[in-house]
């Protein structure tokens, strides 16, 4: 299951984490969210411990949605070392999310 996400875990979460950080920014009212929600869910057990799979709720954590800039959603950061490194809008394959964190974690 991937983390929740709030302002108040999120420099531990996110900012000090020594792995790389996928983050799904979503809404519980959002369809194209709930189609993405299972696939963030499987990546989160399938990389275990080599990536931070998190969600956003829009809803709840307006400031963590201004501080990433989220005009859409479902939107999706991955972070590396504190900083974006590939973000993407819309709901996408779950290979596109593998192909990403695959790049990111050096397989």
């Amino acid at each position: 299951m991937a983390k929740t996400i709030t302002m108040t875990n999120f420099k531990k979460e996110v900012v000090e984490s020594d792995r790389p950080v996928l983050l799904d920014f979503w809404a519980s009212w959002c369809a194209p969210c709930r189609m993405l929600s299972p696939s963030i869910d499987q990546l989160s057990q399938q990389y275990g411990d080599k990536v931070v799979v998190g969600k956003v709720n829009i809803d709840e954590e307006h400031e963590l949605a201004e501080h990433f800039g989220v005009m859409s959603i479902p939107s999706v950061f991955v972070i590396k070392n504190g900083k974006v490194v590939e973000s993407s809008v819309g709901v996408r394959p779950k290979k596109y999310y593998e192909d990403v964190l695959d790049k990111v974690i050096g397989l």
